[in-house]
């Protein structure tokens, strides 16, 4: 049995579902006690049950309660993220403002958060769950692609300022993951690109990778669970694809 990450905490956003559960499950299965933080609060209960953790209810969209809060965890994954396609003439305005919300300031306030603790006790684990859109852009996903783009910033950043602390801070990139948020897009995709949804995967989501299949929840999580380990503490500032080949080309 892997037990790495004992006497580790670990918080996951975005946690009772899709990446955020599978990272949740990853870390716990290597010893860390993980809160699993998500807007669905029996989402969130019912997997800290199963993982003997610990659920927090927060809706992060509410920066302001954000600006003062102080995180004693060990592990962050900033993984919480929505997505709208939509032409840019068409894009409404407080959607992207809410996608940049979402996905650039709360992280960087959590980060914000965990780092005096982090900084105390000389080790703290960020990894932030991009996407291979914070490395290419693709038509349609002008807040999605700008926030991931934002992200990577960020985590850089947090890799140069943490490095002398024994923090390290990295991205995972994954291509399409099998989740609820890809599975939601494709109807949006479908109707932006004129064809029909059981067309979107092949004509899509899984033209430019030459692995022809989605992303499984489990191998972004087991990822995960290696970045926050020991043994990646030479990894820092780095962004892991795993796309199937998509950035390749």
């Amino acid at each position: 049995m892997d037990n790495s990450l004992n006497g580790r905490k670990a918080l996951v956003t975005g946690g009772a579902s899709g990446i955020g559960a599978a990272c949740a499950r990853a870390l716990a299965a290597r010893g860390a006690k993980v809160v699993v933080a998500d807007v669905d609060a029996s989402g969130a209960a019912a997997l800290a049950d199963e993982l003997g953790g610990t659920a927090w209810t927060v809706d992060l969209l509410d920066t302001d309660a954000l600006g003062t809060l102080s995180l004693d965890c060990d592990i962050l994954v900033n993984n919480a993220g929505i997505q709208k396609v939509a032409p840019i003439e068409e894009f409404n305005p407080a959607d992207f403002r809410r996608i940049m919300a979402l996905m650039v300031e709360v992280p960087f306030l959590l980060i914000r958060a965990a780092l005096p603790h982090m900084y105390a006790n000389g080790f703290g684990r960020i990894i932030n769950i991009s996407s291979v859109h914070g490395l290419r852009a693709s038509a349609y996903k002008s807040a999605y692609v700008s926030a991931k783009h934002g992200l990577e910033g960020l985590s850089k950043v947090t890799a140069l300022e943490g490095g002398e602390h024994g923090v390290t801070s990295n991205c995972i990139n994954p291509g399409y993951v099998r989740t609820p948020l890809v599975e939601r897009q494709i109807a949006d995709q479908a109707r932006v690109h004129g064809i029909p949804e059981a067309e979107v995967l092949a004509k899509v989501m899984l033209t430019e990778a030459a692995i022809k299949r989605l992303v499984e929840p489990a191998e972004v999580g087991s990822l995960a669970a290696w970045m926050a380990s020991d043994d990646a503490g030479m990894v820092t500032g780095a962004s892991y694809t795993m796309d199937g080949g998509w950035s390749a080309k």
